[in-house]
């Protein structure tokens, strides 16, 4: 039996855009409009799809090499049993995700953006990320907010705690910040100046603090304390250039949905199979940031001339 590009369309999209497993998008098409369709043919044209993606993922990892600020994160996932990870590199135009084997930088290599970027990533503090010296680096602050912030719930209520001062001149940088983007009104020197002075001497108090590093939890904290001293440029990059976020929670939002997808349906049974879902969740999510809907896109997909971003 043949079936259209809408039919074809509708079985990528409930597998790939809802996440529901093989047998599942077989079973509601069957039953919601009478089509009979088997699992397998669900894993072929979804095979089809991805693989009239090849020009699509070459343009957008092209343009993505191009731009003057990319987002880079990574996520776990289950494939064949064993963990493998979900590389991804965005803006807020363009998504490309991959699945690889490794979380270092073999995985960020293959996705084939950082090696060739001379612009800013912003990332964690996931140290492969660093290799890429033709980049220059924002790392989140939402991050390391949140390392902050745990040092402070363990601390004894009532009693001064200097990653409380660090969290909040961080905090206070980031709104002057956002201020000043959004009422183009350049911010006085002297008030991120303080703030800045803040955040340092808090971090060198921090430093003083957990310098015995007796144990795994304060020699992390003493790793923290450090990193905020001599990644202070790369932490407050986003002050000095407001194309810059603060945080990477963009990366988060496109890769949120692969781990939607493992609690919805499980893990994948290849990697072949997870590298294929990955390339079209790459050309939805960026369909997505360009307006176009997700249905539409993929009867585009289907009929063998997908839709592709403009290159200006």
């Amino acid at each position: 039996m043949q079936y259209g590009p809408r039919v074809a369309a509708a079985v990528v999209y409930l597998y790939s855009g809802q996440f529901l497993s093989q047998e599942r998008t077989a079973t509601a098409l069957a039953e919601l409009v009478g089509i009979p369709i088997s699992a397998g043919t669900v894993g072929a044209m979804t095979a089809r799809a991805a693989a009239g993606l090849d020009g699509f993922r070459d343009t957008v990892r092209g343009l993505l090499a191009a731009a003057d600020v990319i987002g880079a994160d990574e996520t776990g996932l289950r494939v064949a049993g064993k963990l493998h990870w979900v590389h991804c590199a965005r803006t807020d135009k363009y998504t490309l995700i991959d699945c690889h084997a490794t979380r270092g930088s073999g995985g960020i290599d293959a996705l084939g953006v950082l090696p060739a970027f001379g612009g800013v990533v912003v990332h964690d503090a996931w140290a492969p990320y660093d290799s890429y010296t033709g980049a220059t680096h924002q790392l989140c602050v939402a991050h390391v907010l949140r390392e902050l912030q745990a040092i402070v719930d363990a601390a004894p209520t009532g009693t001064w705690c200097w990653a409380a001062q660090a969290g909040d001149a961080l905090v206070a940088l980031h709104r002057l910040a956002v201020d000043a983007a959004t009422t183009g009104v350049t911010i006085d020197e002297q008030a991120p100046a303080t703030q800045t002075r803040q955040l340092r001497h808090a971090a060198h108090i921090g430093i003083s603090q957990t310098s015995p590093r007796g144990t795994k939890l304060m020699a992390a904290r003493h790793a923290l304390a450090c990193r905020l001293v001599d990644r202070e440029a790369d932490y407050l990059r986003f002050t000095r250039d407001w194309r810059v976020p603060a945080d990477n929670n963009g990366s988060e939002r496109d890769i949120r949905m692969i781990k939607l997808r493992q609690k919805v349906s499980g893990c994948l049974r290849t990697l072949t199979g997870a590298r294929q879902f990955c390339a079209i969740r790459s050309y939805l999510s960026t369909a997505t940031k360009h307006g176009i809907s997700l249905f539409d896109a993929l009867v585009q997909l289907a009929e063998g001339r997908p839709w592709m971003p403009a290159i200006s």
